[in-house]
């Protein structure tokens, strides 16, 4: 077994690119090859088991192994298994799917364009958004406005919305018209002595400078996620989606809702909009759709868009679409996703894991000397680490605290997600068990102390 663990490691630093890696380090590290899955847990090539505290990438709601996401796709796979959604024609299921999806989402949001990855989501809303205007005769509107730290994909669209720069370092990007306004963050953004309710009128009111500045007739949309994800879960203060909208009412400026992570419950609501208080035009979709059991995602455009699209597209046919739009057996295995979602009663049970695993964090970790901040809705967590937590003052990018915690959990078997170098991202999937949670703590808060002396030795003046 470990010469055929050692091969297949060389076999994959010879042949896989991987995402979001550092290629030189990976020729010297190698791959983590993860075998086999157990509800919340997976196990590598080497037999070790780990607490997947991330649900792989913020998206394997349901675990790693579910038998009925499984029957469900074979299931499927024998009876069709592609078929296209092109020119009127749609397999059965992609009806009940739309269907199903169109009556979870907020009023007014009734419409389902799928796609296969939440980029294509995202960036699908910035092509509607065009669509839009330029149907009402304002071509001129393009410009999208985004957040510092937001993160909407890996597309060029996409990727320039993001607020991340190594999503722009080495293409060129954003492409113009990409603007980006302050990132929503109390802990890192807030001014001392500032209240969050002032904190979200300043945003909101350089959020209106931003527009003036550009023009209003020139700005299409402003993006955001109701809870950020990849710029290290930050929850905005409470008024400041309503404070925003606001803003985007006086000018007629769509707001577009990523719900790619915070989607299908994460937050304790059906979606993040409803819990941080927005009101989209158009919503995004992804990950926990299916638990990433199957490619899929969908963008929903709200009643208003869909008749001005529907009455002025130019030509025979809306010029949109992929390959695998609405494919069958992701259809089949999100169906399955949603029945298993009501079958465990998923909001409250979402609510009370998310409440025992924040008390716990809070028990473990408040007050650790560099620990600066814990925070959360529902099952979406963050632990962000501290120079100097009274002052609010992180560690040097370079020394990336979050990295070390990161590296001490995985060798206590806990997979988390270290972001911005300070900050710890948690997200387990929604099948953890209790026990489950109360380890994570422990392996997380044993991991600190792991790394205390170092950590120590870093933050002396």
């Amino acid at each position: 077994m470990s010469a055929l663990r050692n091969s297949l490691a060389v076999t994959d630093i010879a042949h896989h690119l991987h995402p979001r890696t550092n290629w030189r380090q990976h020729e010297a590290s190698g791959p983590v090859i993860v075998q086999r899955g157990e509800g919340a847990e997976i196990e590598d090539a080497s037999g070790r088991r780990y607490i997947e505290g991330m649900a792989g990438l913020w998206c394997a709601s349901l675990g790693f192994n579910h038998p009925r996401l499984a029957q469900a796709g074979a299931r499927q796979l024998e009876k069709l298994g592609f078929y296209h959604t092109f020119a009127h024609h749609t397999p059965e299921l992609t009806i009940d799917l739309a269907a199903r999806i169109g009556e979870l989402a907020p009023e007014g949001l009734h419409r389902v364009c799928f796609n296969t990855s939440g980029s294509e989501a995202t960036e699908t809303m910035v092509k509607f958004a065009w669509a839009y205007h330029a149907a009402r005769g304002e071509p001129g509107r393009r410009k999208v406005i985004s957040r510092d730290r937001g993160f909407h994909g890996s597309t060029i669209v996409a990727a320039s919305m993001c607020g991340l720069p190594d999503m722009h370092r080495e293409y060129g990007l954003p492409l113009p018209g990409f603007i980006h306004v302050r990132c929503p963050d109390p802990y890192r953004e807030r001014a001392a002595g500032e209240s969050e309710a002032a904190f979200a009128q300043r945003l909101a009111n350089e959020l209106e400078e931003t527009i003036l500045q550009e023009g209003p007739e020139t700005v299409a949309a402003f993006i955001a996620e109701p809870i950020m994800g990849g710029g290290g879960v930050v929850i905005p203060p409470a008024d400041y989606f309503p404070l925003v909208q606001a803003v985007l009412d006086r000018y007629g400026i769509l707001m577009l809702d990523d719900e790619v992570i915070c989607g299908f419950g994460r937050t304790g609501n059906w979606f993040g909009c409803e819990t941080m208080g927005m009101r989209p035009d158009m919503m995004a979709l992804a990950k926990s759709i299916s638990s990433s059991y199957f490619p899929i995602s969908a963008t929903l455009i709200s009643d208003r868009i869909y008749e001005v699209l529907a009455d002025h597209h130019i030509g025979a046919v809306f010029g949109h679409g992929f390959t695998n739009s609405g494919h069958p057996v992701g259809a089949a295995i999100a169906l399955e996703t949603l029945d298993v979602y009501r079958d465990m009663d998923l909001l409250p049970l979402v609510r009370e894991k998310g409440e025992r695993l924040g008390a716990g964090l809070r028990a473990r970790l408040n007050g650790h000397p560099f620990v600066g901040d814990i925070r959360g809705r529902g099952l979406i967590y963050a632990v962000e680490m501290a120079a100097d937590p009274a002052a609010r003052r992180g560690f040097g990018a370079a020394f990336n605290a979050g990295g070390r915690v990161n590296e001490a959990a995985k060798a206590r078997g806990l997979v988390l997600r270290s972001m911005m170098g300070d900050i710890l991202g948690i997200c387990p999937p929604y099948v953890i068990t209790d026990r489950q949670i109360d380890d994570l703590v422990d392996r997380l808060a044993l991991a600190i102390d792991d790394v205390t002396p170092v950590l120590a030795a870093e933050a002396k003046p």
